[in-house]
């Protein structure tokens, strides 16, 4: 099969939870024979932070502007699935054109659900419109449960289906390295992320002055009022992220309101910290029952509180081994390539039918 992309960015991982979905997602996909080809717009804010130049699973290449993705018409009409993912600069004439172009199956990867219907609902959506949404063969979303319905319903999309992220085990795995951290939070600034992380972490550090926490991301605020116990780490690069989360007695897991209201939303950095056998503690939303089981492979957080408890009881070893085992079995990078080929060659008869109605 070939596979072309054209996602917000492969090779770099600054700020975006993107590209380290893309690569462990496309690095089992083509360990599974297939050949696929990333377009990335070249932008200045991922062109001064990249990490990757030249990945050994797939063609990176660059283009300047929509009217440059002509050099890649070959390419797009040739391929058996093309697809274009959320966040991309000038998505909606992207998407046109990859519909336009295509000879095989058109998705949409959205990576950000519940955010995306919020702001189609709004009129404020620069990388998607209702009316691709009904144009590409498939919409793969990382929320699942009852969103997928409204989305094929109320949107027309052909068919909806679940592709969440996914953890690359080889990438993330516990990491003998001693504990130097309570409580550690990776994710970039969300505004409204934010009072969960206040909540969640920065009042509990407050409250336990002898404990030590962390925060790694970008974009945070000068203005934030970071307890002393609180280490800030500006970037962390994905291959530092075991090690962090080795070094961490308790993950927290934080969820965008969005995606909290739509539930089943599982975020990537819930599956990289149980691949590594590090606890989790998270908010709350539907759907992350069906994930991990509450009390046996996740701690569940309301409030202040409930996390000051956990890091008191101090008994997550457990806990994080069955999560690992969890993750390990349902959740891996090669589960998810393997949905994906299911998903495109479900939808390839639908194509195929459908392009045989219009010629005749």
């Amino acid at each position: 099969m070939k596979l072309v992309v054209l996602g917000l960015s492969l090779s770099s991982s600054w700020g975006n939870g993107h590209a380290t979905t893309y690569r462990a997602l496309l690095t089992a996909f083509a360990a599974r024979g297939h050949e696929v080809l990333f377009l990335e717009r070249d932008v200045p804010w991922y062109a001064s932070h990249r990490d990757l130049w030249h990945p050994d699973y797939c063609d990176l290449a660059f283009y300047g502007s929509v009217d440059e993705l002509s050099r890649w018409h070959s390419e797009i009409a040739s391929a058996d699935a093309v697809i274009v993912g959320s966040y991309v600069p000038d998505g909606i004439a992207v998407g046109r054109l990859a519909q336009q172009w295509a000879g095989g199956v058109t998705a949409f990867y959205d990576i950000d659900t519940p955010v995306t219907l919020a702001r189609i609902a709004d009129g404020d959506c620069d990388y998607l419109s209702p009316q691709l949404i009904a144009g590409y063969d498939l919409y793969l979303s990382f929320t699942g449960g009852p969103t997928l319905e409204l989305i094929e319903r109320r949107h027309g999309a052909p068919a909806a289906r679940a592709l969440y992220c996914s953890v690359d085990p080889d990438a993330y795995r516990p990491r003998p390295v001693e504990k130097r951290w309570d409580l550690t939070y990776l994710g970039t600034y969300s505004v409204d992320r934010q009072p969960t992380l206040e909540r969640l972490l920065i009042d509990v550090a407050a409250r336990m002055p002898d404990r030590r926490f962390a925060v790694a991301g970008a974009q945070y605020p000068a203005g934030i009022a970071w307890p002393a116990n609180v280490e800030r780490i500006d970037h962390l690069p994905p291959a530092l992220h075991a090690e962090f989360y080795s070094a961490s007695g308790y993950a927290l897991n934080v969820t965008r309101a969005d995606m909290i209201r739509a539930g089943w939303s599982p975020s990537v950095r819930l599956f990289e910290a149980a691949a590594c056998g590090t606890p989790i503690i998270s908010d709350i939303w539907p759907g992350l029952d069906e994930l991990l089981a509450p009390g046996e492979e996740i701690i569940l957080a309301a409030d202040t509180e409930d996390v000051v408890a956990a890091i008191i009881d101090g008994d997550g070893e457990a806990m994080g081994r069955k999560a690992r085992s969890r993750v390990l079995a349902l959740h891996t990078a090669s589960a998810r390539a393997a949905e994906l080929e299911a998903h495109i060659r479900e939808a390839t008869p639908v194509r195929a039918n459908a392009s045989l109605a219009e010629a005749g």
